[in-house]
């Protein structure tokens, strides 16, 4: 090695990368997946039991041993429901915390509400119908960059929209399903309870997709603001309505 060589300044590297890690966001959408995935099995379930409810004899008939079967692929759907989605719940909201602590150090002043409401918003009922979403808006208007001269800054926030709309409809729906379905005392109740079930799982895997573009785009916009800085072009203009 020369004289030269160790005169050269030497790039100095940052102790650690300044956009989210992707772990988490993999993780989260990965666990938003399998939620829609059960949720198909469910709706599939769903769809069976109330063909042989119905049958060619009306639902006022049903073969006992198709029944059966039929109510018992239902359960066990039911089942991978439930076992699925407190681990998908818990990545999730472990990657909601990391988006708010993230975002909250590029525009403090933007947040209504401390960190730790980013899980504690998600625990306290009635609280957890729009906790989140207010804080999902302040993550979404702190990531988004801030407009050139002479421009109107307006961050899109359908993205976040569409999510939690989805999100806290098919919370309702299913609760009021739960109760239909857990109430009924006839075939043609239980068909009814099968059909609001349905309309839930239905809505179930439409959030869980928003959910995963809304996680997927925010950290996009995050990564991008702090590698560019306040003033970047944000990728598809998500800075300007």
């Amino acid at each position: 090695m020369s004289a030269t060589d160790d005169l050269r300044p030497r790039p100095q590297l940052p102790a650690e990368r300044p956009g989210a890690p992707l772990w988490l966001l993999v993780t989260a959408v990965a666990g938003l997946s399998l939620v829609a995935l059960t949720d198909a099995f469910s709706l599939f379930a769903g769809l069976r039991l109330r063909a042989v409810i119905d049958g060619d004899d009306g639902f006022l008939f049903a073969p006992q041993e198709d029944l059966g079967a039929a109510v018992s692929l239902y359960e066990t759907a039911s089942r991978y429901q439930v076992m699925v989605y407190l681990p998908a719940a818990i990545a999730f909201v472990l990657w909601f915390f990391r988006m708010r602590a993230l975002t909250g150090l590029m525009a403090p002043d933007r947040f209504r509400n401390g960190p730790g409401w980013a899980i504690g918003g998600w625990l306290i009922p009635l609280v957890n119908l729009w906790m989140p979403y207010r804080i999902a808006v302040d993550m979404w208007g702190a990531a988004t960059p801030l407009p050139t001269e002479g421009e109107r800054f307006r961050a899109r926030l359908w993205p976040v929209n569409l999510w939690w709309g989805l999100f806290v409809f098919s919370i309702l729906t299913n609760r009021f399903a739960g109760t239909k379905y857990d109430n009924a005392e006839t075939l043609m109740e239980m068909r009814d309870g099968v059909d609001q079930y349905m309309t839930a799982e239905l809505l179930h895997i439409l959030a869980a997709a928003a959910a995963m573009y809304f996680a997927i785009r925010l950290t996009t916009m995050q990564r991008f603001k702090a590698a560019a800085g306040p003033y970047g072009v944000a990728p598809a203009k998500e800075q300007t309505a």
